[in-house]
């Protein structure tokens, strides 16, 4: 039994507690809180149903919580429930109610943690989206980690998922780029406003060695030259990046197409037409204060020209046009105002604000000696996915830009990250993983195996521990995806290594040379090859690998 099928018998159980008393029943939460207590003397599990309901019930909250208790204890699956202190119920599982959660492991395999939770979901994963101007920085690449683990685990809990890349072909970042690629040809320097780093000169060798009359023509026609061809390698060598570092896109979308195709303008005049746009000082604005933004915002300017705004206002028609009913937008940390603009649009074109979700990453510190990395040759003063990558490798640099809520800023410890030690987190975890695969090749090669095994005899306080936290699994992988926090899946597997070495040490899996393998053996041996699997699919959900030898 594990914690989610735990709730569902509280809850049945409260109610029929609740209905004897002719008590509303609508109270109930459909999903009673179920933890694991700090001190697993007090039991397996604990829940406060009880605390929560009783004075809304007007029942005394211990008095309900007996009553609770005591027709858990009567349920099939549960060994005992106490009540503690003013109305806590502990739980503690009978033996092979425990062991049923090795067996639904085993028999899952990698759908293991899997569910439908999400499955009227259709979403449209928008992240990285960085300038085609320049490889990507640091903080591009923790979106790249971060982005491609939620879209497994929103996949996990049944959402359909299209990964998209906003290519940004559009404005003058790629003036300033196409003018950097031309100074560079022609050996001036880097334009006051350009962009510098080695990769610029060679960018501007190749379109050179692949059009040696580049520089030839006016002044536009050179640039154009180079914007065309330059923008063409650079975002090449994005996407190449992008998937040597395991994270691929399903669409990448230009944003100049949003105006070649009259999407912009379609957009617009959509918006004057409903009374949502209005005109002040021989400008267009949006009435975005109506839907919560803090001010009203430009979206054509007295100029004619359109404003930045005016393109998102068109993307975000499109997304939900392509028939995405949830758009998650995964930005930098100077775009919080982009929250209610975007949202605002979203609700100005008619669409449901609610379907706009903008998630902010924080900054990214690379470490090493204690001091701040810098810079990097081949892109100027920017730290790069590239330099991360070749500092210390994909595994640690994705678990690394994972392993933390988004929320906060990051530093990276070039030593530790590098290290082979179990001070390093994805070493840590990849070792217990490794380490299982080489229980089950001596279990093979000793002729042991854990079908048929008696799960029931798994009765140690390690074995109960290990048990319990592989039963979590589910639970883990739908709070990340409903919250948005693919950390969870990793701090997670950092605790179920931790708690599988603690097994490990206490309990002996295989029998010893010369001895003949027991049930308890056997049943071990499955407990083993469950956490394997386990942790298999948290390091398949942050998209890490699960090497077998180590």
């Amino acid at each position: 039994m594990n914690p989610a099928d735990l709730a569902v018998l509280v809850r049945k159980v409260t109610v029929d507690v609740l209905a004897s008393h002719d008590a509303d029943v609508s109270l109930v939460p459909e999903a009673p809180t179920v933890e694991r207590p700090r001190n697993p003397e007090h039991g397996d599990y604990a829940t406060n149903i009880a605390m929560q309901l009783g004075k809304r019930v007007g029942m005394v909250p211990r008095n309900l919580a007996t009553e609770i208790a005591e027709g858990l204890s009567n349920s099939e699956g549960v060994d005992v429930a106490e009540v503690a202190g003013p109305g806590f119920i502990n739980i503690r599982l009978a033996a092979d109610a425990q062991g049923k959660i090795v067996a639904e492991v085993l028999a899952a395999g990698q759908a293991w943690g899997n569910s439908d939770i999400n499955a009227d979901l259709d979403v449209n994963l928008e992240f990285v989206s960085a300038n085609p101007t320049g490889p990507i920085h640091l903080g591009g690449t923790r979106w790249a980690a971060v982005g491609d683990a939620l879209g497994r685990v929103l996949t996990a809990t049944g959402a359909k998922v299209t990964r998209e890349y906003y290519f940004n072909d559009h404005g003058r970042q790629i003036d300033r780029f196409s003018n950097s690629l031309v100074a560079a040809a022609k050996g001036l320097p880097t334009p006051e406003d350009g962009y510098g780093g080695e990769y610029i000169h060679d960018i501007a060798a190749e379109v050179l060695k692949g059009n040696p009359a580049a520089l030839q023509g006016t002044d536009e026609q050179v640039q154009e030259n180079f914007r065309a061809a330059g923008v063409e390698m650079m975002f090449a060598h994005i996407k190449e990046s992008l998937h040597e570092f395991g994270t691929d896109f399903d669409v990448f979308f230009h944003e100049n197409s949003l105006f070649a195709s009259g999407e912009v303008e379609s957009a617009v005049n959509s918006l004057k037409e409903n009374g949502k746009l209005y005109e002040h000082d021989g400008a267009w604005w949006l009435k975005s204060t109506d839907y919560g933004d803090d001010k009203d915002r430009v979206v054509i300017k007295s100029d004619g020209d359109a404003a930045y705004i005016a393109g998102d206002i068109a993307y975000v028609k499109n997304k939900f046009d392509r028939g995405h009913n949830l758009a998650i937008y995964m930005l930098g940390a100077d775009h919080h105002g982009y929250i209610a603009r975007l949202r605002a649009a979203a609700a100005a074109l008619g669409y449901n604000a609610d379907g706009v979700e903008v998630l902010i990453g924080q900054m990214v510190n690379l470490l090493r000696d204690g001091k701040a990395v810098r810079m990097s040759k081949r892109a100027g003063t920017v730290v790069t996915l590239d330099d991360l990558v070749e500092a210390i490798g994909v595994d640690a640099a994705r678990y690394a830009l994972i392993r933390s809520s988004v929320d906060s800023s990051l530093d990276i410890d070039l030593q530790l990250w590098a290290s082979q030690s179990s001070d390093n987190p994805v070493y840590y975890v990849q070792y217990g993983h490794a380490r299982l695969c080489s229980i089950g090749r001596r279990a093979a090669e000793a002729g042991v195996s854990s079908e048929g095994a008696d799960f029931g005899l798994l009765v140690e306080d390690r074995e109960g521990e290990l048990i319990r936290t592989i039963g979590e699994f589910p639970a883990i992988v739908k709070a990340a995806a409903e919250l948005r926090e693919p950390h969870r899946i990793a701090r997670y597997a950092e605790q179920l290594a931790g708690v599988f070495h603690r097994f490990y040490d206490a309990c002996q899996i295989l029998p010893k040379s010369g001895e003949e393998a027991t049930d308890l053996h056997r049943a071990r041996l499955g407990l083993a090859e469950a956490t394997r699997q386990t942790l298999a699919n948290a390091l398949g959900l942050v998209g890490v690998t699960a090497p077998e030898r180590m």
